[in-house]
């Protein structure tokens, strides 16, 4: 488990892209029994602390930063081994404010994934997962979806099916494909058929 992890970590530390939060160095403390990670800092810290501070947002502003997530991801997902972040949501999105620039973050749940770049463990933030996740049979689209799910929070300042009060009914509704009622609130049709085409089941 150690050995896989101190793997992962320096798979991280050699990802260099402008829209993913650079890993500095790691150190474990033994006392502790702790891993310590060194990472770039977003000044306006994450992007669903950054809404609810600033609830009045352009649509041009939206969508520059849903650009940059989507470099991210690309970036994430042609590098060689295919990297999977498995937790993409609204908390592990940094902002830095005054330029509008974003960089995804916490990727202590990233996998990666040899050729047929499918993977088969159940991890993530249970609103922004893919049904595929809930059946363990996935590949690096979840975070498609996932990315979907952002946008409509982004876009609604609501947590995707926040009219579930727990997680039985959450996975209920995904695997079912039904969409979450934030849904109802995206006025702007052409982004409301944007959020169902990539969160569509990957």
């Amino acid at each position: 488990m150690i050995n896989r992890l101190y793997s992962e970590v320096r798979l991280l530390r050699t990802l260099k892209n402008k829209n993913i939060i650079t890993l500095y160095s790691v150190w474990r403390d033994e006392e502790k029994n702790t891993l310590n990670f060194i990472t770039e800092v977003c000044t306006s810290g994450n992007l669903r602390e950054y809404r609810k501070k600033h609830r009045h947002v352009s649509m041009k502003a939206l969508k520059k930063w849903s650009r940059q997530i989507l470099k991210g991801l690309d970036y994430l997902h042609t590098h060689e081994p295919c990297v999977i972040h498995r937790d993409l949501n609204c908390s592990n999105v940094f902002i830095n404010g005054n330029v509008g620039q974003v960089k995804i973050g916490d990727l202590g749940l990233a996998a990666t994934v040899g050729k047929n770049h499918s993977a088969h463990s159940l991890l993530g933030t249970p609103e922004f997962m893919a049904p595929e996740l809930y059946d363990e049979n996935y590949t690096e689209l979840i975070d498609i979806y996932s990315f979907g799910m952002c946008l409509l929070e982004m876009v609604t300042l609501e947590l995707p099916y926040s009219e579930c009060d727990n997680v039985a009914k959450i996975y209920k509704k995904v695997t079912s494909g039904v969409r979450p009622q934030a849904m109802n609130k995206v006025k702007d049709p052409e982004v409301k058929a944007f959020i169902r085409e990539v969160s569509c089941s990957a």
